[in-house]
């Protein structure tokens, strides 16, 4: 067991100095490979032997309090990791593979919550999303794949909030993935009972002005986050949509009424992470000179308010309004113009109809 022990402090150790975002333990038919997700690339760096690989799950989910025994259906947890480079915070996901279990780790440094001044390449985008902060109730929706950036966005400006608003600020998510002494934090833990539901009645208790929901994922709980932006209190969550206008859409296949989407809705972001063009490699970065460069990718947003909200709520009703405001599409392009991003940044994140 010393042997594992060593093995698993070795790789996250390595992934850390290296800067990944995640690491991947990926089964195969004779064998097992160790992923490094750096920036957006996937780099192979370890193969293992498949008893190993299985142990070194197993030793793990122990840490991260998982059911070691349970093979047959998707776990998450957290642990908390200290190496030579300071502490991190892992957030641990399992799945079920056809050949064994597979396990993705998510390094979420502690130091890493960057100001709210570098979230965005542009940053007067930026001051809109604090300008939004000033509401003493509604709801914000923040969207986009699953590595862009959300929660790091919405912990910025809760941190922000903290300081310079002093407002009482609790969040709840599945499960915590950057610990904060800033906020009071509570994790769903469905076998204690604390679902999304359950979690944000009893927050609900609590007098907060500002409720941090992790994600909107269902009928429930986009109810009683609703409700909460009714009553008084300002609500920041996420979604997994396309587009800004995709969660309105989202929010009534939740049946949450138009009327009530009307009366709490603020903004909807939409972001991506993208990677910053490097000014010494005359192609794509190279990865010994990564590890030199701090600031390797910045957040785009399209934000979606104001009148521009108020036209995708009349479409949302049926009607045939016909406006434009800056997409995802639009900001990326500038980005390209301006020569802050790689060309085939456009491919990857935008969908083209006219392509």
């Amino acid at each position: 067991m010393q042997a594992i022990e060593l093995l698993s402090e070795r790789i996250i150790e390595e992934a850390h100095s290296l800067q990944a975002s995640d690491i991947h333990l990926v089964p195969r038919d004779e064998d097992a490979a160790v992923h490094y997700r750096i920036d957006d690339d996937l780099i192979e760096k370890h193969v293992l032997k498949k008893d190993v690989c299985q142990r070194l799950i197993s030793h793990l989910k122990f840490l991260a309090s998982m059911d070691i025994g349970e093979r047959r259906k998707p776990q998450n947890g957290a642990l908390a990791f200290t190496s030579a480079k300071g502490k991190m915070n892992l957030r641990l996901s399992t799945l079920p593979t056809i050949y064994d279990e597979s396990l993705v780790i998510r390094l979420l440094a502690k130091e890493k919550v960057p100001a709210v001044p570098k979230l965005s390449l542009f940053p007067s985008i930026t001051n809109k999303l604090l300008s939004f902060l000033n509401h003493s109730h509604g709801l914000m929706i923040f969207t986009g794949p699953t590595g862009s950036g959300k929660t790091t966005t919405l912990y910025s400006l809760l941190h922000y909030s903290k300081k310079n608003f002093q407002r009482n600020i609790i969040t709840l998510e599945d499960p915590v993935e950057s610990k904060s002494d800033e906020v009071l934090q509570v994790q769903v833990n469905e076998k204690a009972g604390i679902t999304y539901a359950a979690g944000l009645k009893a927050i609900l208790r609590h007098d907060p002005d500002i409720i941090m929901v992790g994600e909107i994922r269902d009928h429930e709980t986009a109810q009683i986050a609703i409700r909460a932006a009714l009553t008084g209190h300002l609500v920041l969550s996420t979604m997994h949509t396309r587009d800004a206008k995709g969660a309105i859409y989202r929010l009534l296949e939740f049946d949450v009424p138009l009327s009530e989407i009307e009366q709490t809705l603020i903004c909807i972001t939409a972001q991506r992470l993208v990677e910053l063009k490097c000014p010494f490699c005359k192609e794509k970065c190279s990865p010994y000179c990564k590890q030199m460069r701090k600031i390797r990718r910045t957040g785009v947003y399209e934000l979606l308010y104001g009148k521009d909200l108020s036209h995708a709520l009349e479409n949302a009703k049926g009607a045939n309004t016909v406006w434009s405001y800056p997409t995802l599409k639009d900001v990326i392009k500038k980005g390209i113009a301006l020569g802050y991003l790689y060309p085939d940044t456009y491919y990857k994140w935008v969908f083209d109809h006219e392509a």
